[in-house]
């Protein structure tokens, strides 16, 4: 199987990042629990990238752990705004530039504020999504925060039962 050259990769390329490739069978709406089994890793280390915006329509990028959801209270706290919402999923692709379901926050279309759960960064090694529907790069969190500088936040709630 040929492995993409995405925009996300050529980035990661370009600040000299070692990374694994997982390929694997993307099915709609099964998220990152698919992703977790197909590769036979925890989803806790599978990094969800979510387009979000507050009240103002300004764009950011949030990245989460695949077994966990955002408190977008918490988070709209912690930026000192009203609101925060997922984007629709056309005005999240277009900010992106990517496909939802292979959004990657490398190499995006429009550069947006990146915002990430804290306790990813202590995990030994991340799976991120490589900038297509079923392909996800395996990585370093030293190298997620090296290349795009999130703001590390608590922001990380269970879902619900």
């Amino acid at each position: 199987m040929k492995l993409p050259v995405t925009r996300a990769i050529r980035v990661l390329r370009e600040h000299g990042v070692a990374y694994t490739d997982h390929p694997y069978v993307y099915e709609e709406r099964g998220g990152t629990a698919v992703s977790a089994r197909e590769l036979g890793v925890p989803e806790h280390e599978v990094v969800k990238t979510l387009i979000m915006e507050d009240e103002r329509r300004q764009p950011m990028i949030v990245l989460m752990h695949g077994d966990r959801e955002v408190s977008t209270r918490s988070l709209a706290r912690h930026l000192g705004v009203k609101t925060v919402s997922p984007c629709a999923p056309a005005v999240a692709d277009r900010h992106s530039g990517y496909q939802v379901g292979g959004t990657s926050p490398f190499g995006t279309r429009r550069a947006m504020p990146v915002y990430m759960q804290s306790t990813i960064a202590g995990l030994p090694r991340v799976y991120v999504n490589g900038g297509r529907r079923g392909y996800l790069v395996g990585l370093a969190p030293a190298d997620v925060v090296r290349v795009l500088k999130p703001v590390l936040v608590e922001i990380a709630v269970a879902p619900p039962p």
